[in-house]
Parts: structure tokens; C-alpha cells; sequence
């Protein structure tokens, strides 16, 4: 290596001590000659203009900047491991980075029994059992436990079905090892997440039940699940609305049984999604801590531990089509997860949408965690993301918002009046989630966009019947690929190969979304060599630069109806008397519709 830094007389070298401190304006003009070049910004827009530009608003209607700064002012977030627990329930970890979740489901008991000892010996740290009814007989629960350090490895159960059946399974386990269980070891009981879900044991009587057994073994009893919520489409804040108000009614419920508040407190544990929206996840789980110490808080609680979170990578942003995809999805999901604090985090293997994950799903979802926390090192420092002016505000902006939406649950006259409060407010969210997914606003990569429309799907074996449903968010983009047109879609080139080609791939690959396959005319000069080529598809795209449509597109649409199109597009948005344009911003979804019944009218 040289002795002395190499001169560039392109370069000005600033020592690192000195830092560098670039004014707002400077940011602005560097990020504004970067969207002019993209053409998301006009010529003559002033600089300034770059914050609204880059800005994005979420389903909540909260406002993320592209930059924080310390004009962002929100409160003081504490400081790691102490209230208001915003920068995570403890100063330190009984594991390096957090506990690695693993989830069984399998309805063999004999494979998932092996699926646990080989997770276990490979970096895993704590067990979620799905029993019962759509998961593992719970008959087998003594067997897949027997090999298990249950001193050691948690143990979190999900019974909707049979809660106290599958509790009891677990003590009786417990019982016969006579050992104490490992922090963190839960019954799961959660009867509003079942009501939500519209599967299980909705009798909130269970709660007191499940909490005498807890209190025997020496286990927590309740898991409020907000991932119910979250799969059924809920917004951010609306996942945190309904998991204080879930809490809340658990509390109030222990309470009612003759425990103490800050007993019944710490028989409650929470389970959050995890998306690959990295900031939201972040500052979701730093509000969720914020807000459930202020209810204990309100609810005389002297001194809370905070909030015990399990974060689960999220199953509606997973894909069946191209599921290799979802690796990146969860990888992203689980860093935002480890930051943002969980307790615990459960990677879902990349195949779990298409039926009971198999060894190597298995294997890359335990290593995702493992890779992070001892390899990137994630987990060396508590709240990563503290500090950050962006970080702190959409965290303070995020908790506001659900405490709000949580005050009109919890004011509710009974109830069913909160749970239908609950559904109406997923049911929005919903609407303008899918709003934004059909113009690809929200893009889904290998769906709705880039999608692979001769891909072989790998074949997993089929969950055990009763598990509730997904709201996968790219399920129309699905449906449509599922039912594969077997007509194609004749695309109208125009010009050269250079000429047409950003067209003709956005064509492409809109038209694949909707399983819709297509033939391309290739290179054409004129009109006569487009119909050279055509190949007597009932629709037609058209698809070449805007000096061409000017020039001889219009010829061509009518030469094209003559020789039998009955559905003339054009890619773009020039008029040249096609029945319909395609755009960016377009609701692909309607468009796809439409193209699909003009190939089968």
C-alpha cells in the first residue's frame, strides 16, 4: 500500500474527523438533478420540490421522508432497555442478537419431530407449535418434545382449535421433565385472534383456564396475536390498535379472575408481522413497546418489564408464483425485525406459500437469522435505528395514530361492535392497498411485475385442512395466472429493435402478469411487414416509439381490425383510434381483465 494518499486533482480530500457538513439545498439540488435525469422531475421545478416527489404516505396516512433532519422533532425515546421500553423490553438478550424462532405446522408428527431436532441442532433456539386442527396432532406433542431442553428451548404454542387440550399437552410434558421452562414458553391461548381469523375457540372463559395452568407450570398463558390483523390485510396502525385492545381485554380478564395486574401483565406476550417495508417494521415494533407500557402504565402496573415481542416474517407479502422471490422478501423483513427489537423472530421458509415447507425452506429461513446476528452482527447494538431523525418521528407518528384508532375500539359498546370496528377499518385498508397493487404502485416482483410466465413451480405437499386463510396481497395477480389464457397476444412492433423494445418489454411483461402470453412481430418498417407477421390473434398490441405512432400508426390499427384484430392496445398514450392505451399508472388488473375476455370472446 502507498505510504501517502494518491493524488487526484479531480478529488478534494476531507479527513474523516473534520465529517462533512453538506447544507439542505446542496441534498436538494443533488437529489433534484438525479429525478430530472429519471424524468420524475420537471426541468423548471424548483429544487425544493424533491421532498413531496420522494416522500411516500402509508395506508395510515403518515408521511415518511426521504431525509431526517432534527427539524423531525418527536418526544425523547428513553434509553435502551428502560421506559418506555421504545428502544427495546431489556438491555441485554438471553441470546446474541434474539431468539431464533423456528414454526412447525406438519400434520405428520413423526416428520415434525425430526424437522425440530434438526432445527435445534442447527441454530435454532425456541419452538412454535401449530396443533390441533390444521397442524400437528397434539397426541404427538410428548414424542416431538422428548429429545427437547424445554429448560433451554421455548416452547410457544398456537392451538386455536383445542387451546386448553394442547395446553394441557404441554404441562403434563413439563410436569414429567420437572424442569423450569425456558423464558418465553407460552400456552398461546388467544381467543380474539380466533374470532378475527373466523376459525377456532372464540370463548374468552378459556383465558382464566389457561392462565391457571400457566401459573402451575410456570408459563406465560396468552399470546395476543396481531398477526390476525395483519392477515387479513390491517394497516401498520390497525395491527397496533388491535393488539393493545386484544391485550387490553386479556388484562382486564385476568384481572377479573382474582390476579394481580402486574401478575396478569406478565402472563401476556405479543406476535407482530414483520414486512419488507424495513422502516415501517422498524418503527411498528418500537411503537408497540411505547404503547402497551403506557397501558400498563394507566393500568397501575409499578414497575413493567415491557413488552415481550415475537415479530413473524409476514405471510400476505409472500408469493406463490416465482417463491424464490420471498427469500429476499424475508430476509429484509427479519433484519427490520432484529432492529426494530422482537424478542424473538420467526424467518417463514420461502415456500411456505405453496404448501408444508420442505428441508431446504427449512434451512434458509434458520440461517436467515443466524447470518444476520453472526455475520452482519445485527444484534450487537440494542435499537440500531435510534437516534435516526426519520426513525424516531415515524415511530412517535405511528404510536399517535394507533392509540387513537385503539380509543375508538376500546369505547365500543360491546365487544362485537369493537370487533366490527376492527373489520371495517382492515376492510379499508384493504381497498386502497389493492388499489395501489393493481396500478403497481406497490409492486410485487415475480407478479405484477417481472413475472415468469414458464416458470416450474416446485410441488409441496398440501397443509392439513382447517388452517384459517391468508389475504396474500398478490392473490388477484394469482388468480389470473392461475387461470393461464391459451391464446396469446400479438404484439405490433414498430421499427427497429432499439425502437421498440422498452415498449414491447413493458408489454410483455404487463401481459404475463395476467398470465397472458404474447408473439412479437419483430423488426417492421412499415405497415405491410407488421401484417407479414400477424399471426390472426384476436388482440393486438402495438408497440414502438411515439414518432412512428404519429407517422403510421394509425394506418396500422385499421389494417389490423381489416385483417381480423378484434382488440387493438397500444403501449403509450398516443392517440391513434386503438380501442385502449397502456401506461404506466394503469389498473393493471382491470386492463388484464379486459384482455383476458377479449381472447376468449
Amino acid at each position: 500500500m502507498p505510504s501517502e494518499p494518491v493524488s487526484d486533482p479531480g478529488f478534494v480530500a476531507v479527513p474523516l474527523a473534520h465529517g462533512l457538513d453538506p447544507s439542505l439545498e446542496e441534498w436538494e439540488k443533488a437529489a433534484a438533478g438525479v429525478l430530472r435525469t429519471s424524468r420524475r422531475l420537471a426541468e423548471d421545478a424548483p429544487d425544493s420540490d424533491v421532498w413531496s416527489v420522494l416522500s411516500t404516505t402509508t395506508l395510515d396516512g403518515i408521511s415518511i421522508t426521504p431525509l431526517g433532519t432534527a427539524a423531525l422533532e418527536s418526544p425523547e425515546p428513553g434509553l435502551p432497555g428502560q421506559a418506555p421500553f421504545t428502544r427495546g423490553s431489556a438491555a441485554t438478550h438471553d441470546f446474541d442478537g434474539w431468539d431464533n424462532r423456528a414454526w412447525f405446522a406438519d400434520p405428520d408428527g413423526e416428520r415434525t419431530a425430526a424437522d425440530v431436532s434438526t432445527d435445534l441442532e442447527n441454530g435454532i433456539n425456541s419452538l412454535w407449535l401449530s396443533l390441533g386442527t390444521g397442524g400437528t396432532p397434539i397426541d404427538a406433542l410428548a414424542t416431538i418434545l422428548e429429545p427437547v431442553l424445554v429448560d433451554l428451548a421455548a416452547v410457544c404454542l398456537d392451538a386455536p382449535h383445542q387451546p386448553i387440550a394442547a395446553a394441557e399437552a404441554l404441562a403434563a410434558v413439563l410436569r414429567a421433565k420437572n424442569v423450569k421452562p425456558a423464558p418465553g414458553t407460552t400456552l398461546g391461548i388467544d381467543p380474539i385472534g380466533a374470532s378475527l381469523r373466523g376459525v377456532g375457540s372464540t370463548d374468552l372463559d378459556i383465558v382464566a383456564q389457561a392462565a391457571s395452568i400457566a401459573q402451575d407450570v410456570g408459563t406465560r398463558a396468552v399470546t395476543v396475536d396481531a398477526t390476525a390483523a395483519h392477515d387479513a390485510g390491517a394497516s401498520d396502525a390497525q395491527e397496533l390498535a388491535y393488539s393493545l385492545a386484544a391485550g387490553v381485554t386479556y388484562l382486564r380478564l385476568l384481572v377479573d379472575a382474582g390476579i394481580a395486574v402486574d401478575t396478569a401483565a406478565e402472563l401476556i406476550d405479543f406476535r407482530y408481522a414483520a414486512t419488507d417495508q424495513q422502516f415501517p417494521t422498524i418503527a411498528k415494533l418500537r411503537a408497540a413497546r411505547r404503547l402497551w407500557n403506557r397501558v400498563l402504565d394507566l393500568s397501575g402496573v409499578p414497575s413493567p418489564t415491557g413488552q415481550l415481542q415475537h415479530a413473524v416474517t409476514s405471510r400476505p407479502m409472500m408469493s406463490r408464483y416465482d417463491p424464490y422471490v420471498n427469500m429476499l422478501r424475508t430476509t429484509v423483513a427479519a433484519f427490520a425485525a432484529g432492529v426494530g427489537g422482537a424478542s424473538a423472530v420467526t424467518v417463514l421458509p420461502f415456500d411456505e406459500p405453496l404448501g408444508l415447507p420442505e428441508a431446504f425452506g427449512r434451512r434458509i429461513a434458520r440461517n436467515t437469522s443466524s447470518l444476520l446476528i453472526g455475520e452482519s452482527h445485527i444484534g450487537t447494538v440494542t435499537d440500531a435505528a435510534g437516534g435516526a431523525h426519520a426513525v424516531e418521528r415515524l415511530t412517535d407518528d405511528l404510536a399517535r395514530v394507533a392509540w387513537a384508532l385503539f380509543g375508538e375500539i376500546d369505547a365500543a359498546d360491546d365487544a362485537a361492535s369493537a370487533m366490527d370496528l376492527v373489520r371495517a377499518g382492515i376492510a379499508e385498508s384493504v381497498a386502497a392497498r389493492g388499489l395501489l397493487i393493481a396500478r403497481r404502485k406497490m409492486p410485487l416482483t415475480g407478479v405484477s411485475e417481472f413475472p415468469n410466465l414458464h416458470e416450474e413451480m416446485p410441488e409441496r405437499r398440501p397443509y392439513a385442512e382447517g388452517r384459517p386463510e391468508i389475504f396474500r396481497y398478490g392473490h388477484e395477480f394469482e388468480q389470473m395466472r392461475d387461470a393461464r389464457s391459451a391464446t396469446p397476444v400479438f404484439l405490433a412492433t414498430m421499427g427497429s429493435v432499439a425502437q421498440y423494445t422498452a415498449r414491447a418489454s413493458f408489454a410483455v411483461n404487463l401481459l404475463a402478469a395476467g398470465g397472458v402470453d404474447t408473439v412479437a412481430a419483430g423488426p417492421a418498417d412499415d405497415v405491410a411487414a407488421v401484417l407479414a407477421a400477424y399471426d390472426n390473434s384476436p388482440v393486438v398490441c402495438l408497440c414502438g416509439p411515439d414518432p412512428l405512432y404519429d407517422l403510421w400508426g394509425a394506418d396500422l390499427v385499421v389494417a389490423l381490425r381489416e385483417a381480423g384484430a378484434r382488440y387493438v392496445v397500444l403501449a403509450g398514450s398516443t392517440d391513434v383510434g386503438a380501442d385502449a392505451t397502456a401506461a404506466a399508472g394503469l389498473d393493471a388488473l382491470a386492463f388484464l381483465r379486459q384482455i383476458k375476455q377479449e381472447l376468449t370472446a
